[in-house]
């Protein structure tokens, strides 16, 4: 979490604008209704700050503020908001698994201290990424990009330089993954998985309670699964290195991954590498 009380009272206590010529992107939406918002931040401050310029723009109505993630999906299922304000490193349900796992699409405006998470932000289409403290003119820009697809109706794409002046770091490791079951959200630990089937557009990742279906790439998972517990062997399937009992020659120049369940996986010859640097025989 990331606290700037200090921030948020002196611009508020000073009523800041941005620097310079005044500058005013409230887009006149005469023909539309108010713009419904979902404030969603565990940290008050933060809240407080987004609905303080939010009162500027009489054609956005702020509905609801959640402090965190699920309280937050419960809201946006039950109101269907039109724009959502969303922190990232939130308690019990990070800004991005709700995203990824949320029915209703808003348009989305990620407000967090954290640059790593810019790219899957992008991938997600989300409207922008604010990196906390953001100057006013800033959120502004942000609000603007926002009105404008809504007005528009189309999905209008930002590039992804635009997220962030400056290029983010590397994300860290995933430690669960977030998958919905009918309206049930289901926290999978990445200790409990045992290995990721690509299947067209989704995988589904095999764990030890049983099975879920993910949109997501294998790159994805190739990338942010933890490197010193899975390997890749396949293009096709990401397998923990402790699931697996043995490994056996298969045809010419391929082999099979026996794991401790009994499934048997193909290991290509990039896979076998792969492996052979990691279990060094």
């Amino acid at each position: 979490m990331y606290i700037y009380t200090h921030y948020v009272s002196h611009r508020i206590s000073q009523n800041w604008l941005p620097s310079g010529k005044s500058v005013k992107y409230a887009t006149k939406l005469s023909n539309m209704e108010k713009i419904r918002t979902v404030i969603i931040d565990d940290e008050a401050p933060a809240r407080e700050i987004i609905r303080h310029y939010l009162k500027e723009m009489d054609y956005i109505e702020v509905i609801a503020e959640c402090a965190d993630g699920f309280s937050g999906l419960k809201t946006i299922s039950g109101m269907k908001p039109d724009l959502v304000f969303l922190d990232i490193q939130m308690p019990r349900l990070t800004g991005i698994e709700m995203l990824e796992v949320m029915t209703e699409k808003p348009e989305i405006i990620f407000v967090t201290a954290y640059d790593q998470f810019a790219i899957r932000a992008f991938e997600l289409n989300a409207v922008d990424y604010l990196l906390k403290p953001f100057p006013k003119i800033r959120f502004l820009e942000a609000v603007k990009k926002a009105t404008d697809k809504i007005s528009s109706g189309i999905g209008k794409k930002y590039p992804a330089s635009q997220l962030l002046v400056k290029k983010p770091e590397p994300a860290s490791p995933v430690n669960r993954i977030v998958v919905r079951k009918g309206s049930a959200i289901n926290l999978i630990p990445v200790d409990q998985i045992h290995y990721v089937e690509a299947q067209d557009d989704y995988v589904m990742i095999y764990h030890s309670n049983g099975k879920a279906l993910k949109q997501h790439t294998m790159k994805f998972y190739e990338d942010n699964l933890p490197k010193t517990d899975f390997v890749r062997i396949h293009r096709s399937y990401i397998v923990r290195v402790q699931e697996i009992n043995r490994i056996e020659p298969y045809g010419k120049d391929n082999h099979i991954a026996v794991l401790k369940s009994g499934n048997r996986l193909p290991v290509s010859r990039a896979g076998y590498k792969h492996l052979k640097e990691e279990l060094k025989f």
